[in-house]
């Protein structure tokens, strides 16, 4: 396991760090980790990216400790892959290639299979498709790309162009399910608040937290691939749907992160987005850049800018005075809420936080109701904040707080009363 740093580089996120963060990631699909270590380069040599020194030194211990793997934690050009590969006469894979092993390795519905495929046929059309068999002999193999009986199928980039013709088509079918899906949910329609965050920072336990639900909750790398809905309900007593999605990286390619629309989309679509951050962590603002940085790309970045709601997590792994400075700062800004997921801590000061920013946006609209309607009176209480209420003989007097789209759907919906 090799992490290089070009000395010129900054980057402001220690080199050790980001060693250690490759290592969970080989860690994460089972591999034993022998040896690793940080690499400074003065450049990036175009043929092999380390110098020949470099090289020749990592052959004798490559070959010294039998190694079948030896993985580069930075991107690595076709070119770069096959030459090192050949002086260390063992498998290379760079970070990407890491990355969607683990992707392969944690997928379980179908659409998250086949995104996974075709990210990785993608990424493998200029290089070598059997390169992935080394991790199927040492692991047993998960064999996302088929295992060995396709590798011949895989070899061949023409029956790579069909396969990912199918697998796109597969997809669109998928789409258009989910699609039908969202659609039932806008006619029932609870806003949606969608978790994001670095990987690994708690976003599963925290959703299971809140909303009771049993997700996988690991203390692994890419836990969570698959998108999980669920619904809870707010102090007011309004009810929404939290969102967990797949956690970000750095120096990870968007393409890679879209493949999964299924929990993207849920995010791009959200009333609000929370970020929950593990605030313990060392490098915790550095990952909090990272995720700014790929939600911009993902056309979020005004969000961004104004400001997201900021889970600050796993506050239980802090001592009592940092504790006391975290509740201190949501005092004065409330977009800024220290939990613990694991003990629950601060979760209620959350759900009161998205109450209050769900009801920034509503207006307050007076409302006759004629008592014998008790669907329409039924409709405002469910939907509606119900701020003040009176009652004659055949009416009652109303005023509630809607969000604007749900004004138009009850205008809509009961034609005789103007919201």
């Amino acid at each position: 396991m090799l992490h290089p740093r070009v000395t010129r580089e900054r980057t402001g996120r220690a080199a050790e760090g980001r060693l250690a963060e490759a290592v969970g990631l080989a860690l994460a699909i089972s591999l034993e980790v022998v040896d690793a270590e940080v690499v400074t380069l003065s450049k990036r040599r175009s043929a092999t990216l380390l110098g020949k020194g470099k090289v020749d030194e990592l052959a004798g211990r490559i070959a010294a400790d039998s190694i079948e793997i030896a993985i580069i934690d930075s991107s690595l050009t076709p070119v770069q892959q096959r030459n090192l590969e050949k002086a260390w006469n063992c498998k290379v894979i760079d970070r990407t290639g890491l990355i969607l092993e683990i992707f392969g390795d944690r997928a379980r519905t179908r659409e998250g299979s086949l995104q996974v495929e075709l990210a990785a046929l993608s990424y493998q059309r200029s290089r070598l498709v059997r390169s992935w068999t080394h991790l199927e002999r040492q692991r047993g193999g998960f064999g996302f790309l088929g295992g060995p009986g396709e590798s011949q199928i895989e070899a061949d980039r023409r029956q790579i162009d069909e396969r990912i013709t199918r697998i796109r088509r597969d997809l669109e079918g998928v789409a258009r399910t989910r699609g039908l899906h969202r659609q039932a949910r806008q006619r029932v329609p609870y806003p949606v608040v969608a978790l994001v965050g670095y990987t690994n920072a708690g976003k599963s336990t925290l959703f299971n937290r809140l909303t009771g639900a049993t997700v996988t909750a690991e203390d692994k790398l890419f836990a969570t691939l698959d998108p999980t809905l669920r619904g809870v309900d707010l102090p007011s007593g309004r009810r929404v749907i939290l969102a967990d999605t797949v956690g970000f990286i750095s120096d990870l390619p968007t393409g890679l992160v879209a493949a999964f629309r299924a929990t993207l989309e849920e995010v791009l679509s959200a009333e609000i987005v929370i970020h929950v951050r593990d605030i313990a962590h060392p490098e915790s603002t550095a990952q909090r850049d990272d995720v700014h940085a790929v939600l911009a790309e993902l056309g979020l970045g005004d969000a961004v800018d104004q400001g997201l709601t900021e889970a600050l997590n796993k506050t239980d792994l802090l001592d009592a005075s940092e504790r006391e400075r975290l509740d201190n700062i949501f005092l004065r800004d409330r977009r800024c809420v220290p939990v613990s997921a694991l003990t629950g801590r601060g979760c209620k000061d959350l759900l009161r936080v998205i109450d209050d920013r769900l009801a920034v946006n509503r207006r307050t609209v007076d409302l006759t109701v004629a008592l014998e309607d008790g669907a329409a009176l039924a409709w405002l209480y469910r939907w509606g904040q119900v701020l003040e209420r009176f009652d004659d003989e055949r009416s009652a007097h109303m005023r509630v707080g809607l969000d604007p789209a749900d004004a138009a759907r009850f205008a809509r919906k009961f034609t005789e009363y103007s919201a």
